[in-house]
């Protein structure tokens, strides 16, 4: 999302090879950096957008230990910063396949879990500890959100991410 007469970024979607429970991100790979089992695209701007936008969304479809692990073996962009350092932004929520976790004071704590889901399941998938207050089931979406997805959301991502759009939405 923009705003300002500059087009200053308010909210950022992040993603991860793997996210641990601290919020922070590995988009490098897998294994010992010198050879590394896997090698992904990189961290091109994620670690500097991830601590100056307001509100960072991360999101990762796949819910298991495999990738929300106890640590990430590369930190590409770090969840927290020292309590010196100036960081207006940082993560805010997850969002996964099976689940929303907010993210306050270093800690995930999950709110929601998608339909057909338990907090035991949850606990199960996950590879980090995190806190289980009160929990919700995740509301479907109304047919005004439906309609935004399926229209404006869908055009304006079509663009920028052919392929994706094709996939989460259908042909163009």
């Amino acid at each position: 999302m923009f705003s300002g007469p500059l087009g200053w970024i308010d909210t950022f979607f992040l993603s991860g090879v793997q996210i641990d429970g601290q919020a922070n991100i590995n988009l490098v790979g897998t294994g010992d950096y010198a050879k590394p089992t896997k090698r992904f695209p990189g961290s091109f701007g994620s670690a500097y957008l991830y601590s100056l936008v307001k509100t960072v969304i991360l999101f990762k479809p796949e819910h298991t230990p495999r990738v929300l692990v106890p640590k990430v073996e590369f930190v590409s962009a770090a969840g927290v910063s020292p309590p010196n350092e100036y960081r207006p932004g940082g993560p805010r929520h997850l969002v996964t396949g099976r689940a929303l976790f907010d993210f306050a004071a270093g800690r995930f704590v999950l709110r929601n879990v998608m339909p057909g889901q338990t907090v035991e399941e949850i606990v199960r998938e996950t590879g980090f500890d995190f806190d289980a207050e009160v929990v919700g089931e995740t509301p479907p979406p109304s047919a005004t959100e439906l309609t935004l997805l399926r229209g404006r959301v869908r055009e304006a991502v079509a663009d920028t991410y052919p392929r994706f759009a094709a996939r989460a939405f259908g042909g163009r």
